[in-house]
């Protein structure tokens, strides 16, 4: 039916879009951007998913004074300043961002999007200086991720070609950002995902919100939900090409990849660990359990020490608030089973056993509550010595 190909590069698969950044001194680092653009060369139907924080980022109320159902070809990206908490003067600014990027380049309805320190007003100026830069017709998926990143070790970008049995083919990519401020509830971060598929405006809305839930929703550095949280799909339909189910599918591995990515990226992190909760008398319980496991600090300690400490899984499941019993429960490290209602306390053997389970850089922590058939997965990291020395220097 089809195929999908992952490529080379980023953004630049993509028909129709142009993407770069430049230096414009928001950061010290004058090899690395700190201004980026995503460009189409037609108007482009855009959805979004935006973080659950009730004080949203000034470049998210901005997005939403866009009437229902608008079309884009222009996205402004800037790192180091989140622009957030900032009131109306932070919508003005926008504003006056964006009255001055089309004296350079004819836009539509163009979008922004911000990363960084909550609570400074954006420099308009720095900003600004960017239009006299920026080569708008540059193809540079590698500037650009670059460019987004804040506290990010490596840059994120993906792209997926899809062929369909009949030769045809379209092609989606995407970009992301994030490494800290992480939760399941969009986790910290930013994520453009570009296409020239033919999708109906309707088929994006549902999949992204869909894919969202599948993905970056699932994942927990460290239990906190940023301001800016971001997550944009834009087709330019440049292809005339479209198959739902291959859309479908190809959005799913390069959301669900990102994310990995960023907990790969979580800082300071060195484990990431799948935690599936089943067995339990609801969906809604299932996930509350498994989002405790991915989120609590104790766990992430323990998998960060190495230590096979089942005592603080049971906990948590206890803490969560779900229906459970201590004589129905099972838990496994991988394959291997460590608590049981017969197997209460870790022999020497079975402990050996899952202390090299935890040395791996990527496991799972199966919980079997034994009381449903109802099963949810997320997955975090471990917490270590350098996500504090990050979030403490952060401002510095």
């Amino acid at each position: 039916m089809y195929k999908i190909i992952t490529l080379e590069n980023g953004l630049e698969n993509v028909e129709g879009f142009y993407c770069g950044a430049t230096h414009v001194g928001m950061r010290p680092d004058m090899t690395q951007g700190d201004v980026a653009f995503i460009r189409s060369e037609v108007p482009c139907d855009i959805s979004a998913v935006f973080t659950s924080n009730t004080f949203q980022a000034a470049p998210i109320k901005h997005f939403q004074t866009y009437p229902q159902g608008f079309q884009t070809d222009f996205v402004l990206i800037n790192a180091k300043n989140a622009n957030a908490m900032t009131g109306e003067p932070g919508l003005e600014d926008i504003e006056t961002i964006m009255s001055t990027l089309s004296t350079k380049q004819k836009v539509l309805n163009p979008v922004m999007s911000s990363t960084g320190v909550i609570g400074y007003r954006l420099p308009i100026d720095k900003i600004t200086s960017a239009f006299e830069k920026l080569d708008f017709k540059a193809k540079n998926s590698h500037e650009a991720s670059r460019a987004i990143m804040t506290t990010d070790s490596f840059k994120k970008e993906l792209a997926l070609r899809v062929e369909l049995d009949d030769g045809s083919i379209f092609n989606i990519a995407a970009i992301c950002k994030g490494a800290g401020m992480i939760n399941p509830a969009m986790a910290t971060m930013l994520c453009f995902i570009i296409t020239d598929a033919d999708i109906p405006k309707a088929d994006m809305d549902t999949l992204l919100t869909d894919s969202t839930e599948q993905s970056f929703n699932r994942i927990s550095v460290d239990g906190d939900t940023s301001t800016n949280d971001t997550v944009m799909l834009l087709a330019n339909k440049k292809s005339a090409t479209y198959h739902k189910k291959a859309f479908t599918q190809a959005l799913e591995k390069i959301m669900f990849e990102l994310a990995m990515m960023i907990l790969k990226d979580g800082e300071g992190a060195n484990k990431l660990v799948a935690f599936e909760v089943k067995g339990a008398k609801s969906l809604d319980e299932a996930k509350t359990a498994s989002m405790a496991l991915s989120n609590s600090l104790l766990v992430k300690t323990a998998l960060f020490g190495e230590d096979p400490n089942w005592g603080r899984i049971a906990s948590t499941i206890g803490a969560s608030g779900i229906s459970c019993d201590d004589k129905k429960l099972s838990i496994y490290y991988d394959d291997l089973l460590i608590y049981s209602d017969e197997f209460r306390e870790l022999d020497k053997i079975r402990e050996d056993k899952a202390y090299t389970i935890m040395k791996q850089h990527t496991f799972k922590v199966t919980c079997d509550i034994g009381l449903g058939d109802a099963s949810y997965i997320s997955y975090g990291c471990d917490l270590s010595y350098e996500y504090v020395k990050i979030n403490a220097e952060y401002r510095t």
